[in-house]
């Protein structure tokens, strides 16, 4: 199986805006204990989770860090709520995006590296093609344009990383209170073809949630039904 990453298409002509951000989310780490950073991902997103039942809902409003054990008990009351195969980190947003929208846009909308957006119709066309792994969730995106296209957003599990071979020899592991990872994206990226997942067509790395990876049947079924707005660049595994 042949893998890719994928990006916004610049060379579209879309100029769409998109003024949004996730309507609940943890908070970050303040100065953690261990190794004394403080610090939020912010890349990890589970837009189908509904926290309007949770009773201390303000706790999950307002972006800041908290003191690790803050952090922690925020964190063990959504987790019941996290779909399977969900990882949590400081900073993981939650819920609908809500929002601003103005102009044109794709089938498909990489505006940032670790987000992808669909239009209603290009996601059913996929889901037809019988992909696998492609859930899409409602947002609360505005706009004042008259029959502006319905933006779902695709939610995308954490699986597979990267292989050693592309990362420093020297790396230090994890913090083991907090998880933060000091580790910056490589340049020349090479994926573990052992941690890939057999059941996913799409999918963001559990170990940079930033890098969204998609499989070749992905790119084939984009472009036979000619969705566009991404481009797609080949990403070796080993």
């Amino acid at each position: 199986m042949n893998y890719f990453t994928l990006k916004e298409d610049k060379s579209s002509g879309y100029m769409g805006y998109i003024d949004c951000t996730h309507k609940w989310g943890l908070p970050g780490v303040l100065r953690c204990p261990a190794c004394t950073a403080t610090w939020s991902g912010g890349a990890s997103a589970y837009p189908s989770v509904d926290l309007s039942t949770v009773t201390a809902l303000a706790d999950f409003e307002e972006p800041r860090a908290e003191p690790i054990e803050e952090y922690e008990r925020l964190r063990d009351l959504v987790l019941p709520l996290l779909p399977p195969g969900s990882l949590v980190e400081p900073g993981t947003e939650l819920g609908p995006l809500v929002g601003k929208v103005q102009g044109r846009f794709g089938s498909l909308v990489a505006r940032f590296p670790w987000l992808l957006l669909a239009r209603r119709d290009a996601l059913e066309k996929l889901q037809a093609e019988g992909l696998r792994g492609l859930k899409g969730c409602r947002t609360e995106l505005r706009s004042r344009q008259r029959n502006a296209p319905e933006l779902l957003e695709l939610e995308l599990l954490p699986v597979g990383r990267m292989h050693s071979n592309c990362l420093p020899p020297d790396r230090k592991p994890p913090c083991p209170r907090c998880g933060r990872d000091a580790l910056t994206r490589p340049s020349n990226m090479l994926l573990d073809a052992s941690t890939l997942p057999g059941h996913l067509d799409l999918f963001r790395l559990e170990d940079f949630p930033t890098t969204m990876v998609c499989t070749e049947r992905f790119v084939d079924a984009c472009r036979r039904l000619e969705l566009d707005g991404v481009v797609f660049q080949p990403l070796p595994a080993a």
